[in-house]
């Protein structure tokens, strides 16, 4: 039998001749906004590096200008003094370009990372308040290769391709200046060709930009399979899928080098382009220059000025068009960061939000309906009331809306219809931060971060001190563990607190809603993941934290919520029913159901251990 292939459609590859997205902006509105809103706070630096490149530029052209005086008065004239003069002046010249070239590499260095530094600031806080819908809709790598990769192309165009191309243009003007006062029909001769280089380098440098864009994208999916494959290397390993994953990384890897290859094909194609116009140019210069000098209409010094001047002409030339590509390639980074940048979040403080004032701390749903967007109805004129200081509980069956309800509570998703409020204000009349402020949630879906246990704790209440921290571990049961760990409290508990076991990440978890102390508590089956000692503990915790509180629970052990003051069944986005717990078994409906169900699990689980003992 032949295993089925894993189909990921998220995984199909760009071929490097796949269509790009095409570019939504010129490389004029591009280089515009990047100069608006990220360059103009170095002019200072700019101007002074661009005045280092201006005297760089000039000494170039300088070099040229003295070819004429070196032949003419040292080698056909015999001067003394020149031979002496001349060769301190090139002395000269080359210390003040090394001086010049020194500082506006360190200037436009530091104006470059700057620049790269504020984007990916900002770019990181504009994604804070971006809404949940987008985290769950965007992979993760191609956020982390936005923040990386295509900044780190944003850098290169303007630390080295737009830097580069303003030190070559400006050594280019340099330059045909002397070309001009040297010999202006000479210098038209040989102007005359290079315009024919402009139509395919711009041509170059447009499929550079769709080419730099989708090796972009291909570098957001193969960091989204390292990000994939780090995280769920236990389920691989478990799965045995290790060849799989090498694989699609393979896959990824490979299309990467392709369209690399294809952008250096396109790179390299500037050379022979602007090295046969070069040749083309020399040619008809030494043809006309040498007549001249024969016919004795200009001296030898006079042309060999001239000539230098192409010769050290030709080398911005031949930059400038390979600098473009890389500006091309930057410039696609920079739109796909500019779209980032562009996408405003839909939940956001409403104008005249005022901030949340908690009294008892009411939960309420009104005719609540809402949808993720694939057309099949989460909640269906949901109604529910949580009294202040009451503890209420969600149960039914996986996929039936419970979820989704502490999502709206929460704001982080907008209702499609009828209205969330506390304490009879609408969540959408209030800002999110106190709204979030006034919430404590532990949910089955622990988050830690790689960081001490202390400040996983902390997390939310920063300011919090030690005998504050202490205090909510040992309201969670967390404590004694804490201080075994090999540090205690400074243990740096890995990422999501891989160094710690599920039971003890939920006890942390519920240790942070603790010290938070919100009025209004949301748990998630806050005890799925303890040991039956600990979970003892950590309800008897709960109960003291509870009071005075409004609590919300989902749960799915009925068990746990036998006591709440009132239970709601959800089932297919409804509420089916509601009662305390002997009012919904008298029922005999949906929960009483329920309960046989699991109290059926739980003596045919009972049976099997005492079997096994």
């Amino acid at each position: 039998m032949v295993a089925a292939k894993p189909n990921h459609a998220r995984d199909k590859p760009l071929t490097a001749d796949s269509p790009a997205p095409r570019a939504q902006h010129s490389t004029q509105v591009l280089v515009g906004r990047m100069v608006r809103e990220h360059v103009l706070p170095y002019t200072r630096s700019l101007v002074l590096a661009v005045g280092c490149m201006v005297v760089l530029a000039a000494t170039t052209a300088t070099y040229a200008w003295l070819m004429e005086p070196i032949l003419n008065e040292i080698f056909e004239n015999k001067d003394r003094t020149m031979l002496v003069v001349l060769p301190l002046a090139v002395i000269v010249l080359f210390l003040i370009k090394g001086a010049a070239g020194y500082a506006q590499a360190v200037l436009m260095k530091y104006v470059g990372l700057r620049i790269t530094t504020d984007m990916r600031i900002r770019l990181f806080t504009h994604l804070m308040p971006a809404d949940l819908a987008f985290y769950h809709n965007t992979a993760t790598g191609e956020l982390i290769s936005r923040l990386t990769n295509d900044l780190k192309l944003v850098r290169n165009a303007g630390a080295t391709a737009l830097t580069g191309m303003i030190k070559e243009f400006l050594t280019l003007a340099f330059l045909v200046a002397v070309m001009f006062y040297q010999n202006w029909p000479l210098a038209l001769s040989a102007a005359f060709v290079f315009p024919l280089a402009v139509l395919p380098v711009i041509s170059i440098g447009r499929r550079m930009r769709k080419t730099s864009t989708k090796t972009q994208v291909e570098m957001g999916r193969f960091t989204t399979i390292l990000n994939e494959t780090f995280q769920g290397v236990r389920h691989v390993k478990a799965y045995g899928m290790e060849d799989y994953e090498i694989g699609r990384a393979t896959g990824a890897v490979e299309q990467v080098f392709r369209l690399l290859i294809k952008k250096s094909r396109l790179r390299a194609l500037t050379t022979p382009i602007m090295e046969n116009l070069g040749g083309i140019a020399i040619a008809m210069v030494i043809f006309i220059g040498g007549w001249q000098v024969i016919e004795g209409q200009t001296t030898t010094g006079a042309f060999f000025s001239f000539i230098t001047a192409l010769l050290l002409a030709l080398q911005p030339i031949n930059k400038l068009a390979g600098l473009n590509a890389g500006l091309q390639e930057g410039l696609a980074a920079a739109e796909r960061v500019f779209t980032l940048l562009d996408t405003e979040p839909e939940i956001k403080d409403r104008p005249g939000a005022r901030p949340l004032e908690v009294g008892g701390g009411v939960i309420a749903l009104d005719q609540v309906g809402f949808s993720y967007g694939r057309g099949v109805p989460a909640l269906e004129g949901v109604s529910l009331m949580v009294p202040a200081g009451k503890t209420a509980a969600l149960v039914g069956p996986s996929g039936a809306g419970k979820s989704t309800i502490f999502n709206l509570i929460l704001r982080f998703y907008e209702v499609g219809s009828g209205h969330v409020r506390l304490d009879g204000t609408d969540v959408r009349d209030v800002t999110l931060a106190s709204l979030r402020r006034a919430i404590g949630l532990v949910s089955q879906e622990v988050t830690l971060f790689n960081d001490t246990v202390r400040t996983n704790i902390a997390y939310g209440r920063l300011d919090a001190d030690d005998d504050e921290i202490e205090a909510a571990a040992r309201g969670a049961a967390a404590d004694e563990f804490i201080r075994a760990l090999p540090d205690g409290y400074d243990t740096v508990v890995g990422e999501h607190g891989v160094k710690l076991s599920a039971g003890q990440r939920q006890r942390v978890a519920i240790a942070r809603a603790m010290l938070k102390n919100a009025p209004i508590l949301l748990l998630d089956e806050a005890t799925s993941a303890l040991d039956s000692e600990s979970e003892r503990l950590v309800q008897q915790a709960l109960s003291r934290l509870m009071e005075g509180r409004t609590t919300l629970v989902i749960a799915h052990r009925l068990s746990t919520v036998i006591g709440a003051d009132v239970i709601f069944v959800i089932e297919g986005g409804r509420v089916v029913e509601s009662g305390t717990h002997s009012e919904l078994l008298a029922k005999s409906g949906a929960y009483a159901r329920l309960h046989d169900i699991q109290y059926a699990d739980d003596v045919a689980s009972r049976g099997m251990a005492r079997a096994r003992a």
